[in-house]
């Protein structure tokens, strides 16, 4: 069975974004930049499906700037097999993005879409709904757990009341939740290898798929800073606060 992942280039998680000057987005200037943490999750879920002995290839699929590379190097000193680079300039909207993977979907015809369920960036948490419809294949959103038997993929996912299964006919698309797995560290050795490995760039001209973008950003702002708390010494001063200074009673 071939599994292909998704995997995107973000801010890396332990970095605090900063707003450009003229809110326009976020500044990636000299910023360090990784693997979006849901993309490494859904690589290692497919690299425990492959020494399962459930998968037979891994194939990364990315879609960004030519420091791209780097993510998909990450993605394959984990375990996966090769690359695709779906080399693009600007910022890449959920349903381009969509429509681009489902283009590499049609050449590689993979068994199973293994993607984190949304970025750390932009948190749109839309790509695999849309690249589901497009291609008309069944999805599981937010899979904590993935069992594979044959052409049936069986799905637990979290939801409010509890836990939920599903279970779906493949080929089709899951999305990955926090709590899937905990993604391993790549070993030197590895690390190296990943340099051999092959990464086949493309051109979104080439795919001849439109990324004109539906959506523009007015603005970008930081969040308001959040205000120190007070102690108050009664039950009435407290209300009196919460009524009058709060707002809230």
């Amino acid at each position: 069975m071939k599994v292909l992942v998704p995997v995107k280039r973000v801010i890396d998680s332990n970095v605090k974004a900063r707003v450009k000057a003229d809110q326009t987005g976020v500044d990636l200037a000299n910023v360090k930049m990784s693997i979006n943490p849901f993309c490494e999750i859904a690589v290692e879920e497919a690299v425990r499906l492959k020494e399962k002995g459930v998968a037979s290839e891994i194939v990364v699929v990315s879609i960004g700037p030519a420091q791209a590379q780097e993510t998909i190097r990450t993605a394959l000193a984990m375990g996966a097999d090769r690359g695709v680079l779906i080399q693009t300039a600007g910022d890449t909207q959920p349903l381009a993005v969509a429509k681009l993977l489902k283009a590499v979907i049609d050449e590689e015809k993979p068994q199973l879409v293994l993607m984190g369920k949304q970025a750390i960036d932009d948190d749109n948490n839309a790509t695999g709904q849309m690249l589901a419809a497009l291609l008309n294949w069944p999805q599981a959103t937010f899979a904590s757990k993935i069992e594979i038997d044959g052409d049936k993929a069986r799905v637990t996912r979290e939801v409010d009341g509890g836990l939920q299964t599903l279970e779906l006919t493949l080929p089709g698309i899951v999305t990955a939740d926090l709590r899937l797995n905990e993604p391993r560290y790549a070993s030197l050795p590895n690390i190296m290898k990943a340099k051999k490995k092959p990464i086949d760039v493309k051109e979104v001209a080439s795919l001849g798929v439109d990324v004109t973008p539906r959506l523009t950003v007015v603005k970008v702002t930081e969040p308001p800073k959040r205000q120190g708390g007070a102690k108050v010494e009664t039950a009435a001063e407290l209300v009196s606060k919460l009524k009058n200074e709060a707002g809230v009673l």
